[in-house]
């Protein structure tokens, strides 16, 4: 059987797939995953919405430029700030106008 990952699994990193992990043998619970990680559950909560964020980006289908893609996902995932992003792509899409 050929199992292929699909493009917004692939896009996780390791930190992503042991908690996507750890909320499936929780059952789901926010409040079980809270308190097995040790933390508030409106932390668990935060960090479930950058998951969800980070997984509509990689698989939204107006994205067809990679960089684009990647761009939206860091932002998803809290590592780039929303208006950096946003000048980045900016200039992305000049400079590839101008070829």
């Amino acid at each position: 059987m050929d199992k292929q990952i699909p493009q917004w699994l692939a896009e996780l990193d390791a930190e992503d797939l042991q908690f996507l992990k750890r909320f499936l043998l929780a059952s789901g619970s926010l409040k079980a995953l809270a308190a097995e990680y040790g933390i508030s559950y409106p932390t668990i909560r935060a960090r479930l919405d950058r998951l969800i964020s980070k997984v509509e980006a990689a698989q939204d289908s107006s994205l067809t430029d990679p960089f684009q893609r990647r761009l939206q996902i860091l932002v998803a995932d809290g590592k780039i700030a929303r208006d950096a992003a946003k000048e980045l792509l900016e200039a992305y899409e000049h400079a590839t106008q101008q070829e």
